[in-house]
């Protein structure tokens, strides 16, 4: 079962200015294609070539010899699910369940708002920042390079890509900057509420 890559859930051009067509080009042709080649070239005739990527995402993860496959498919399924955590005239502030959910557990938007930031901006190096539900209670994480959440045991509501890759043509080393406009204008809420909904 080979595992393809998604089309972008938008045109390249839906998120200009906040993300040029040419960022999404080289991040969606290039960096996710690659993973995605990579990592259906490392199941290929192994055990885990007819899995679901999340299922094989939980099975390797923490297992050195499987390293390659943890990060070419932990990357592949990372990316997709931040296309989806952004739209087209996004960011504002979630509304019903999300909502009132995050004013509980965080105490406010605004915390939450700092708490979201501050992962994305103390991230060392590549990695993400998510919004997630740990057991009963949202929570903001970040993890470096690969990995996921879910091998965790917490369940991934949003994410936002903290890699280079993903701002360094619009926006150099401003990295909060990126996060300013993630979060003020690209953040899919209605996405994030669809994940808690299906819990």
């Amino acid at each position: 079962m080979t595992y393809e890559l998604p089309a972008l859930p938008y045109d390249y051009t839906a998120l200009d200015p906040y993300i040029s067509k040419q960022t999404l080009e080289f991040h969606h042709d290039k960096h996710h294609a690659g993973y995605v080649k990579k990592y259906n070239a490392a199941i290929a005739d192994t055990e885990y070539a007819d899995q679901p990527i999340e299922a094989v995402i939980k099975a390797v993860a923490g297992d050195s010899s499987k390293t390659g496959i943890f990060n070419n498919a932990a990357q592949a399924w990372n990316h997709t699910f931040y296309w989806n955590s952004m739209k087209p005239n996004g960011g504002g502030q979630p509304s019903g369940e999300l909502a009132e959910k995050i004013k509980a557990d965080f105490g406010s938007f605004d915390k939450f708002v700092e708490a979201f930031k501050t992962a994305g901006a103390t991230q060392f190096g590549s990695g993400w920042a998510w919004l997630v539900v740990d057991g009963s209670t949202l929570k903001v994480v970040k993890t470096l390079n690969a990995e996921n959440p879910m091998t965790q045991g917490q369940i991934p509501l949003l994410t936002m890509d903290v890699w280079e890759h993903a701002y360094y043509l619009d926006y150099q080393n401003q990295r909060p900057a990126y996060i300013d406009a993630f979060l003020g204008n690209l953040v899919n809420w209605d996405f994030a509420a669809q994940n808690l909904a299906s819990i």
